[in-house]
């Protein structure tokens, strides 16, 4: 098992470096970004993708998805859509 605290800090930290040093950020990204950390529960989030725009990528407890979501949407000026995932074995070949 994985230490999802210091996997979060890193992506807060990748966001705001992409955010203050590359300039690919935009604020509705930085906005999502700061809601969902204000959510007890939520390790990180990140903007993901080619940056100006797009979506964000938000590690939490299973036992917070509903929180977040909520208070994301509460927060948020825009309608965001969520897209709840579970992480997986990976790529892999799948016998059909």
């Amino acid at each position: 098992m994985g230490d999802y605290n210091e996997f979060g800090r890193l992506m807060v930290e990748s966001h705001n470096s992409l955010r203050d040093n590359y300039d690919v950020s935009c604020p509705e990204l930085d906005e999502l970004v700061s809601a969902a950390l204000e959510v007890e529960g939520v390790f990180g989030s990140r903007m993901t993708g080619g940056g100006f725009g797009g979506c964000t990528v938000t590690l939490l407890q299973a036992s917070a998805t509903e929180r977040a979501v909520k208070h994301i949407q509460e927060k948020y000026h825009g309608s965001p859509t969520f897209f709840i995932t579970t992480p997986s074995e990976g790529a892999r070949a799948l016998s059909l």
